[in-house]
């Protein structure tokens, strides 16, 4: 069954928690639309975990909607979400307004996402004002990364936390169905979640959010070097990888793979004719 934006809306208000994934390719969307996850986000995060960048910067419009066009065809029933990449809707409402119409007629997203809190509360109107779903993004926001000083924890102290809270009224009077913390203290993500009447998406930012956000490659174990704090380990991908690679190679190298269970037969009668005429 389709989700739509009130399907989102819905789950808050009867208390349902929900769960949101990253994916970048059809085969990833096909997996995590299969088992009903609701809200599957192509996050610029795909610059890290697909492209090897060290930060979402560099990603481009051009980027983004190479991987949602992938991920849209995977999916039948979850709303998939755009994730706006950095100064695609900084400079101008209306070019905010034509890349977020990109995601939706070349892309084929639901939604779109953007960073930011009351700095972009007018340009979210703008987009949302013109038909197109929203969702918001504060806290720790991975495109402002230079500006506040790296990967830290936001809103500790009482004027932080106020103004997080501030972003949050915000978004929903701009029109945003849902909006992501992302690294705020437990505390205040829920009593933020409580605050407003959209719904909250939490990615290290305790339980008391209304839905869950995780990179899908962190959550797989694809990266076993590096494992974020917020994020939690349901699979060893990149041993089991390694493994079954490790495993192939020797069996090449032996003569081993393939065996007549991967070939192909043929009439040997025609091979035996070919031979003769050369």
């Amino acid at each position: 069954m389709s989700i739509s934006i009130n399907t989102i809306r819905e789950m808050k208000q009867k208390s349902e928690k929900f769960a949101m994934l990253t994916a970048y390719d059809y085969t990833t969307a096909q997996i995590v639309d299969a088992v009903g996850v609701p809200l599957i986000l192509v996050g610029d995060s795909l610059g890290m975990v697909v492209l090897g960048y060290d930060s979402t910067i560099p990603v481009t419009m051009g980027d983004m909607l190479h991987h949602t066009k992938a991920v849209v065809r995977g999916v039948k029933n979850a709303i998939v979400v755009g994730d706006m990449p950095f100064m695609s809707y900084q400079i101008s409402n209306k070019e905010a307004l034509r890349n977020a119409t990109r995601f939706i007629q070349e892309g084929g997203a639901k939604a779109v996402k953007l960073e930011g809190g009351v700095n972009v509360a007018k340009t979210i109107s703008k987009i949302t004002g013109s038909g197109i779903p929203v969702m918001g993004h504060i806290g720790l926001t991975p495109q402002y990364i230079h500006q506040l000083g790296g990967f830290k924890i936001q809103g500790k102290s009482l004027e932080a936390a106020r103004r997080l809270l501030q972003d949050a009224m915000a978004l929903e009077e701009a029109g945003a169905f849902a909006v992501v913390l992302e690294t705020v203290p437990s505390a205040l993500a829920e009593y933020i979640t409580q605050s407003i009447d959209i719904p909250t998406i939490g990615i290290g930012a305790g339980c008391g959010c209304d839905g869950q956000v995780q990179v899908i490659s962190d959550i797989l174990g694809q990266f076993p070097d590096f494992v974020p704090k917020h994020a939690k380990q349901y699979a060893k991908l990149a041993d089991a990888m390694s493994k079954a690679i490790t495993d192939y190679q020797i069996e090449v190298r032996n003569g081993i793979f393939p065996t007549d269970e991967q070939s192909f037969p043929m009439d040997e009668s025609i091979l035996e004719k070919l031979k003769k005429q050369n």
